[in-house]
């Protein structure tokens, strides 16, 4: 990409805030091209750039006006309507996803950083990308990844904070979170999608619901064809065909696979260090369960090997895990029928579940008893191998 289409985007969104008298339009994508044009090289037309901005600070407004960057709220409980999430000093691991899914979110952030070039060939269109699947499965994550790729803010809209007591404001309230947001260089992240986009397909709405649906989706199709729209829901059969049709990339994010599940506890268990054993027993035992919960278990047992002053043993560990296990899904059950039974039981369960994997030693360290303990207890419940 040359020089001259590469920051294309940026002074198109210039030129236009100012012939529609936009200053706020015109004053936040000129300080973004600043930022781009410095990261490029070019430190003397970005500090031109900011000198002109300073310039004009007090000539672009009535005397005594501010450029304040209120975020919008609703207009009766007067609570925002949107956050700004700080990306800057936000330290996270890196994301693990699977290898289609990194080709999918690869190829939407090429699309993102180029669409100037694609618009000149008029194949452009929004850029939009559907994340579906229960919930930590890395949703939200996948989103901050993104915007903190891109170099743009992150802006996230909780759609049923959206919806307010007084129906008729439901709809200005989603036209306020749009002005707002088409105003800057920004990611929009539509989190719990399906609040609204259920709507229109439920019999049991009223007709006021169900016009805020379509005026959503009018929004959502006026917002700029550059601009940039994430989308999550953990009830992807909720949404109608006319909700998918919005976004040209949809990517599902399920519960991790066992390879995945290996990468993540090798991740988030550090500092602590077990052998590889152990952690093909983790791995096993976590089937299931979603990332969100692996990092919840790991960030627990850290923090008791700092509170606590000890080492975790792989058996603090497997009880960490046992109380998360609780909830939805056949792997999570076995967990959780683990709570309250008596080594014999659990020592049984785990033989029955995998003989070779869980074998007398690895019962020792897993549950915390002797080898000796563990092969009686085998032995006690029928067990001869």
């Amino acid at each position: 990409m040359n020089n001259n289409n590469r920051f294309s985007n940026e002074i198109l969104r210039i030129v236009n805030g100012a012939l529609v008298l936009d200053i706020d339009k015109v004053r936040n994508y000129t300080a973004f091209l600043a930022d781009r044009l410095d990261k490029d090289g070019d430190k003397f037309t970005a500090d031109r750039l900011r000198k002109a901005l300073e310039e004009t600070d007090h000539q672009l407004r009535p005397a005594g006006a501010k450029f304040a960057d209120v975020l919008p709220v609703d207009s009766e409980s007067r609570f925002p309507l949107i956050e700004h999430i700080e990306l800057k000093s936000l330290n996270e691991q890196p994301l693990i996803l699977q290898s289609e899914q990194w080709d999918t979110v690869n190829e939407f952030m090429s699309v993102a950083k180029s669409h100037a070039l694609l618009d000149a060939e008029n194949i452009g269109g929004s850029v939009s990308l559907l994340m579906y699947g229960p919930p930590g499965t890395g949703k939200s994550r996948l989103a901050r990844y993104i915007s903190k790729e891109l170099g743009m803010e992150l802006y996230i809209a909780k759609l049923d904070g959206l919806i307010s007591s007084y129906l008729g404001s439901t709809a200005k309230n989603i036209r306020a979170l749009f002005d707002y947001a088409s105003k800057r260089p920004c990611v929009l992240f539509l989190d719990e999608f399906d609040a609204i986009a259920k709507l229109r397909g439920d019999n049991l709405e009223m007709g006021e619901l169900k016009r805020v649906v379509n005026s959503f989706l009018q929004n959502l199709d006026s917002f700029g064809p550059q601009s940039i729209i994430l989308a999550a829901t953990n009830h992807e059969g909720l949404l109608d065909s006319a909700v998918w049709r919005r976004f040209s990339y949809r990517i599902e994010l399920g519960f991790p696979t066992e390879e995945l599940r290996a990468k993540m506890w090798d991740q988030f268990i550090k500092p602590i260090k077990f052998q590889a054993h152990d952690l093909e027993m983790l791995v096993d035992l976590s089937e299931g369960f979603s990332g969100s919960d692996i990092q919840e278990v790991c960030r627990r047992v850290n923090r008791q090997r700092i509170t606590m002053n000890h080492e975790p043993k792989l058996s603090d560990v497997f009880q960490v895990l046992q109380n998360i296990g609780i909830g939805e899904g056949r792997e999570r059950r076995f967990l959780s029928a683990m709570r309250g039974k008596d080594v014999e039981y659990i020592a049984a369960a785990l033989r029955e579940r995998n003989l070779k994997l869980y074998s007398h030693a690895a019962l020792a360290n897993l549950l915390g008893i002797s080898k000796t303990t563990a092969f009686r207890l085998v032995r006690k419940g029928g067990d001869t191998n």
